[in-house]
Order: structure tokens, then sequence, then C-alpha cells
């Protein structure tokens, strides 16, 4: 059965978006050693599992984009987990010449009934590992579901001061064990948890 694993940006005091819903301070950090362990993570998924509002600001960047990640943003399938019934990813279509990359975005598959169920099905199909990209509502629905395996943290070199936090929703505490650690020359940190049985 394939893993559930979550990769987040988080800021020193622990926030997931900014005061102003924003991301821009995750990319502040950045340096090839970080773009690399990024990278790593996203090529190793066998799905890209997303929101809907995220879906939505990813689909028309993806196809076109020439940044590096771009490769395995675009040829990973994805799946886009939503509440409203009528969502059609082919809206996001260019047209009949549209390239591979734009297709893999407009033919993602859609996920809309009961959470655990979904991504429990999704687990018992074969392939590499099913990776959430967030967006904060369903990340903390992840969270507070239970669902992830193992957490993959960007944690980097900025207090927010007051935003938005991955685990405000947990309705217990969640013990985690530390898997690795690896340091960033921009003073960012790869952390990856595992939840502890």
């Amino acid at each position: 059965m394939r893993k559930l694993v979550l990769k987040m940006s988080v800021s020193l005091d622990g926030f997931i978006a900014g005061r102003r819903a924003d991301s821009d301070w995750a990319l502040r950090a950045g340096t090839p050693d970080s773009a690399a362990w990024v990278f790593e993570t996203l090529a190793g998924a066998g799905a890209h599992l997303v929101g809907r509002r995220l879906f939505e600001s990813f689909a028309p960047f993806w196809p076109t984009s020439n940044n590096p990640m771009a490769g395995p943003m675009n040829d990973i399938p994805k799946v886009v987990f939503t509440r409203q019934a009528t969502f059609d990813p082919s809206s996001f279509s260019t047209g009949a010449d549209e390239s591979s990359a734009a297709a893999s975005w407009s033919g993602a598959r859609v996920a809309s009934g009961d959470l655990t169920e979904e991504i429990d099905r999704l687990k018992q199909e074969p392939g590499g590992y099913l990776l959430a990209q967030g967006g904060v509502d369903f990340g903390r629905s992840l969270v507070r579901s239970g669902l992830i395996d193992e957490y993959r943290f960007a944690v980097l070199p900025v207090a927010l001061g007051s935003g938005s936090g991955l685990f405000t929703e947990l309705s217990d505490e969640l013990d985690l064990e530390l898997v690795s650690s690896t340091a960033f020359g921009g003073g960012a940190l790869g952390n990856v948890y595992r939840p502890k049985s």
C-alpha cells in the first residue's frame, strides 16, 4: 500500500500561509540544494493530490512554465479534491492542440467523496507515494483525519507573526518522529517526520 506524503513550506513560527494568505515568503530562502530536495520529493510521487483552489492556480501556470520543477509537476497524474460536485478540470483545457503538459492538468481526476474513503482507495492503487501539496484547508483536512503517513516540511528562516497553521484543527496531540533533517545553504531546513505509532 502506498503512503501519503504532505509537503509544505513552514515558517519558523509554524505558519503555512501568511496573514494575507500569501506564500511569497516561501520563495525567499530558495537555493539550489533546497530546490533539489523539493525536486526529489516531486519526482518520486505517483500522484499529486491538491485541493481545488490550489489546482486552479497551478493548472494555468505549470504547463507553460520553464521552472525546473515543471517536468514532474506536469508529468505526474493529478487528483483534485473538492466539495464541488460539478468541478470539471477539462475547463482548464487550452483546446485541441494543447500540449501534453496542459492535457495532464485538464485530465486530472476529481475526488469529491468522503476524504478518508478517497485516500484509502488511492493508497490501494499501484505506484509511487501520494504527494499532497497543500492548500491550507486541504492540508488541515488531511491532518485532522489522520491520513498522513509522512510530513516533508521546508522550514524557512522567516517569522510571520501570524497566519494559518497546519495543525490548528487537531482534536488531540500528535506525536511525530523526526526521520531526517537537511540543512540548506539559504538557512532553510528540509525536515521529514512520521507519526509515531
